[in-house]
């Protein structure tokens, strides 16, 4: 059995019915998106998850221990990807949105996000999914393990935030739009979403964020 992670557990109302489970990117940690918290106007009350990355090296940080989803082998972060960290990153984000649904959090209430790293696996994890999520928001990054997505993935038209800067040096923008054009490919209903940024979260994204949320909450 899976480990839960360490994590920040925040609600905005009384008696939420919707979850966000929301992963940072690398070197960051669990309280980098806390502010979200407060800056989302949403139409319901939602609890929001913030998990800990475990503690690993990093190869091309020069093995430098840091919080991280999974290892980095090279500059190009599309190649030479790490299968089994990916892999035990999903397992160990199963692992919360199973706690959630047992305390009473339906999976089609359950969004999943994440910036950079955190969001290549909130993408990989909730395509994944033999209970449908209700969404994902995924910010800066990129599909991970591209090529076993069409004989892995068990949801279907799955609504998806892509949102990406268009001055991005970490996380190529032709990455994320590949990305976008594969999930389009396998019949994903993809929002994409460009700003005039750098590998980052700006102001007019979290609006977007917003509205996109609360269009799906209220459908």
């Amino acid at each position: 059995m899976t480990a839960i992670l360490p994590h920040i557990s925040l609600d905005s109302g009384s008696n939420p019915a919707h979850a966000i489970i929301w992963l940072h990117g690398l070197g960051a940690d669990g309280h980098d998106f806390v502010p979200m918290v407060d800056e989302l106007q949403l139409p319901v009350a939602m609890r929001y998850i913030f998990p800990h990355a475990p503690q690993r090296p990093v190869t091309i940080n020069g093995g430098f221990v840091m919080r991280a989803w999974y290892d980095i082998a090279a500059p190009g972060i599309a190649t030479r990807q790490d299968a089994d960290g990916i892999r035990a990153s999903q397992a160990a984000i199963e692992a919360l949105i199973a706690q959630e649904v047992a305390r009473g959090i339906a999976p089609q209430h359950i969004f999943l996000a994440g910036f950079s790293q955190g969001g290549a696996i909130a993408l990989h994890t909730a395509l994944r999914q033999t209970q449908p999520l209700a969404g994902v928001l995924a910010l800066s990054t990129y599909l991970p393990l591209a090529e076993t997505v069409a004989e892995e993935a068990a949801a279907s038209r799955l609504p998806i935030f892509m949102a990406h800067g268009r001055n991005d040096t970490v996380v190529p923008p032709q990455l994320g739009l590949a990305s976008r054009d594969a999930l389009l490919k396998l019949g994903h209903a993809v929002s994409w979403h460009e700003y005039p940024m750098p590998h980052s979260v700006c102001d007019q994204e979290l609006r977007d964020i917003e509205g996109w949320l609360g269009r799906q909450l209220t459908a």
